[in-house]
């Protein structure tokens, strides 16, 4: 995750960084154990294409989800995100490359605090929209308008 997100809250802009590169088997299985969630369609090859009829295994929903919200705290602040909530509309597979993309849909200001409203997605290489989210965040307002709260936004960039 790289580059410079601007200083100030525009509805309509949109911040987007890769939040997976190149997904490796081995993070879909690290995320297995730290999950929990040991379903063999996304640990066992043999059982994902064989028994499943898979291509391959393929990454928990979960784990995209976790990514892009690695993502949207960077962008607003550790402490800020409010809510979030997702819809898985394809799965990930291992060597996939997602880039997750937040666009700023309203920004208002009330009690000292800005409050926004992302409507979040997350891409393969391909360009195949693998997740839909919305995310809600409140941000304190600093010395100019709209002037963002989050500690590392320097890696994510906007358009």
């Amino acid at each position: 995750m790289s580059a410079t997100a601007p200083a100030t809250w525009e509805p309509g802009t949109t911040f987007s960084t890769v939040v997976i590169d190149n997904l490796p088997r081995s993070q879909i299985v690290q995320y297995a154990g730290a999950s929990g969630d040991f379903n063999p369609i996304h640990t066992d090859e043999v059982y994902a294409t064989a028994a499943a009829g898979l291509p391959s295994v393929f990454a928990h929903g979960m784990l995209t989800m976790g990514a892009a919200a690695t993502m949207l705290q960077r962008l607003v602040g550790p402490a800020a995100l409010r809510s979030y909530t997702a819809r898985f509309a394809e799965r990930v597979w291992p060597g996939d490359t997602l880039t997750a993309s937040a666009t700023l849909t309203d920004a208002r200001h009330a009690d000292d605090r800005l409050h926004l409203d992302l409507e979040l997605t997350v891409t393969n290489q391909d360009g195949t929209v693998v997740l839909r989210g919305h995310a809600q965040a409140t941000v304190p307002r600093h010395s100019g308008p709209g002037r963002p709260a989050a500690t590392n936004r320097s890696e994510i960039t906007s358009a």
